[in-house]
């Protein structure tokens, strides 16, 4: 069953901007957060779990293509409480580590 946001994730007022993504568990590295973007008819259409993740210069997750999709991961331990983020771009993981 489709969910907008996975449990354990919420949005709230961000520091950074606006709103933004936060969790309210734990994280562990690698952790799946969900389906962020999807392609379709050719346009890339953002999930809502995918509309409120803000950017990072040091972020502590990713969006990885996979095919016709984009997934989030945690690329580190993320704290109860913490934003979700990620550094904007548009190609595949590239071995960053934040």
């Amino acid at each position: 069953m489709y969910k907008p946001l996975p449990d354990g994730l919420y949005v709230s007022n961000s520091d950074i901007a606006g709103q933004g993504l936060f969790t309210n568990r734990k994280l562990e590295v690698g952790t799946e957060l969900g389906l962020s973007h999807k392609m379709i008819d050719d346009n890339l259409i953002r999930t809502p779990l995918g509309g409120f993740i803000n950017h990072s210069e040091t972020p502590n997750c990713y969006i990885n293509t996979e095919g016709e999709e984009r997934r989030l991961y945690s690329v580190r331990p993320i704290k109860s409480g913490e934003e979700i983020t990620v550094y904007y771009r548009f190609e595949s993981y590239d071995g960053m580590t934040a």
